[in-house]
C-alpha cells in the first residue's frame, strides 16, 4: 500500500549510492532524490544538495540509465526528484534560471521514468497573494505545459517558507493553503499539478492538516512525513505575526503535534496508495552523521506501527 522512503537532502554528505544503499539496508522503498543545479547551489538549510545530476541525465545516457537501474538493484525506487527554489523570485533573472532548471528536471524525470517533481510554486515575499497569483497565472503554465508534454506529476509541498528574516513578511512559497490551492487549481486546472503534501506546515499555522487530504485527494502526489511542535508559552508571548521559529520548531514524526493516526487513517480512506516520505530537519539530530542516521531510523520505528 503505502511506500515508506525518506527525503535525501538529510544526506547531503553522501553520494546518491551511498543514499540508495542505506535506504535498501534499512528496509525503506523508496527515496526522493534532490537535484539542485551542480553548478549554482543553494546555501539555504537542507537546499543546494544534488543526488542525482539532471545535466547529466539528458546529456549522458550511460548516466540517465545507470540511477534508476542501481536504485533498482537495490530494491529500490526514486519516488521524486525534489528540487525547491523560488520560480516567483522577485529577481527576474533568477526566477527565470529557476524555472528552466525545473523544466529540466520534468524531462530528466521523464527520460528515468520517475513519476513525480516536487518544487515550490515561489513567491514575491514582499507582494499580496493576490499579486503572486497574477505572476503564477503568467508564468507556470509553460512548466505546467512540459509537465503535460513528459506526462510528469508536480507535487507542490506546501510550506510557506518563512523561517528567516529575509523571508519576511510573506515568505517565499505561495501554496500555503487550502484557500490558495483553489485558486492555483482554477488558474491552472491540469490534474498534473498537484501537492506535495506535509501536515507540518498546516499544525504551526494552527490550521486542520487532517481534512485537506480528504479534500485534495485528487490532488495528493507524494507525502511528506514531518512533524511540527508548537510551543504555546512562546506563542502567547510573540504572537502568530512573529517569525514562525519563535514559537514552533520541525520534529521527527511522532515528536510533535501531528496527529499521525488520524493522519495515516485518512490516507488510507482516501486509498492513497503513493510513496510517503520522511523529511527529517529536526536540529536536534544533527550534530553527527551518527545523529543524522538515527533520525532517519527513529522516525522509521515509529511510522512502522500505522504501515506494517
Amino acid at each position: 500500500m503505502l511506500k515508506l522512503g525518506f527525503v535525501s537532502a538529510i544526506l547531503a554528505d553522501f553520494d546518491f549510492e551511498h543514499v540508495v544503499d542505506f535506504a535498501a539496508e534499512n528496509g525503506f522503498k523508496c527515496v526522493e532524490m534532490m537535484c539542485w543545479p551542480t553548478e549554482n547551489a543553494d546555501q539555504r538549510r537542507y537546499a543546494g544538495v544534488t543526488h542525482v545530476d539532471v545535466n547529466q541525465v539528458l546529456t549522458n545516457e550511460v548516466y540517465a540509465r545507470y540511477i534508476p537501474h542501481y536504485a533498482k538493484q537495490k530494491n529500490v525506487f526514486i519516488s521524486g526528484l525534489g528540487y525547491y527554489p523560488n520560480p516567483l523570485d522577485p529577481d527576474a533573472q533568477k526566477a527565470e534560471y529557476y524555472r528552466e532548471h525545473l523544466k529540466n528536471l520534468i524531462r530528466a524525470a521523464a527520460k528515468m521514468g520517475i513519476p513525480v517533481v516536487n518544487t515550490f510554486i515561489g513567491r514575491n515575499p514582499a507582494k499580496s497573494i493576490a499579486d503572486n497569483l497574477k505572476t503564477y497565472a503568467e508564468v507556470w503554465p509553460a512548466i505546467v505545459k512540459v509537465a503535460e508534454e513528459c506526462n510528469v506529476k508536480i507535487g507542490i509541498e506546501n510550506c510557506p517558507m518563512f523561517f528567516s528574516d529575509d523571508e519576511w513578511p510573506g515568505g517565499k512559497n505561495l501554496a500555503i493553503s487550502p484557500a490558495v490551492w483553489d485558486k492555483m487549481f482554477e488558474i491552472i486546472p491540469s490534474p498534473i499539478l498537484g501537492l506535495n503534501y506535509d501536515p507540518s506546515h498546516l499544525v504551526w499555522q494552527m490550521m486542520d492538516h487532517i481534512k485537506p487530504i480528504y479534500d485534495y485527494a485528487h490532488r495528493l502526489h507524494h507525502i511528506h512525513l514531518k512533524d511540527a511542535k508548537v510551543y504555546t508559552d512562546k506563542l502567547n508571548r510573540v504572537g502568530i505575526m512573529a517569525n514562525p521559529l519563535e514559537y514552533h520548531s520541525p520534529k521527527l514524526p511522532g515528536l510533535g503535534d501531528v496527529n499521525w493516526r488520524a493522519f495515516f487513517a485518512a490516507l488510507t480512506d482516501v486509498r492513497y496508495r503513493g510513496p510517503v516520505c520522511i523529511e527529517v530537519e529536526d536540529k536536534a539530530y544533527e550534530g553527527s552523521i551518527e545523529d543524522v542516521q538515527a533520525a532517519i531510523l527513529t522516525s522509521r520505528n515509529y511510522l512502522r506501527q500505522f504501515l506494517d
